[in-house]
């Protein structure tokens, strides 16, 4: 399950993990105009661990998602295998 918000400065996305036991924390996606930051709440150490990744990582992320193993080059809109 997921919810999307849209606040003042970005939109949020929380990622509610819904499977067997055991569960993982929610992911939270803050989707801002220059970054956008995965949080994750640690239960081990009571903190939140944060990455925070620049639009064109976050577009090399999604086309990644799709490709075999290798390593590519996003030019322009094509894929250039390395």
């Amino acid at each position: 399950m997921f919810s999307i918000e849209h606040e003042f400065d970005c939109t949020v996305i929380t990622l509610v993990d819904e499977g067997a036991a055991p569960l993982g924390e929610d992911v939270i996606i803050n989707a801002f105009a220059e970054c956008v930051t995965v949080e994750q709440y640690d239960p081990r150490t009571d903190s939140v661990a944060r990455v925070t990744l620049s639009p064109s990582q976050l577009r090399d992320l999604g086309a990644a998602l799709n490709l075999p193993e290798g390593v590519y080059s996003l030019g322009g809109k094509t894929l250039n295998p390395r």
